[in-house]
């Protein structure tokens, strides 16, 4: 399980928080491995099980991706043309988002 960054709050207290939902990071799990089981799914996003297997029916009733059965195990297929549910971004597709995490880092020594 992965752990996230903690910032002080303004009380001193420390509190977790990302960029990206749960959603979004489970949607990016499963578009670098797309026969990844669910349960590796939900310890790669620190979410139970049951929270994964939920997201995934959220995305796929939302269109963004499709489950096809191959043999015991599901396949994922992404739908990068999807648009962001969210008003600010509504103009963009998820697809762009995917490239950006699924691109290979910069090496050299400008990097």
């Amino acid at each position: 399980m992965t752990t996230m960054a903690t910032t002080a709050g303004e009380n001193g207290s420390g509190r977790n928080w990302t960029f990206l939902t749960n959603h979004g990071h489970v949607l990016l799990a499963i578009a670098r491995n797309p026969t990844a089981r669910l349960r590796d799914v939900a310890d790669e996003v620190g979410v139970t099980e049951r929270a994964a297997q939920a997201i995934v029916a959220d995305l796929e009733a939302g269109g963004y991706l499709r489950r096809t059965r191959v043999g015991r195990r599901n396949e994922y297929t992404i739908n990068p043309s999807g648009h962001f549910r969210h008003p600010a971004e509504a103009d963009q597709q998820v697809g762009a988002l995917l490239a950006l995490f699924a691109a290979e880092p910069a090496t050299g020594p400008d990097a």
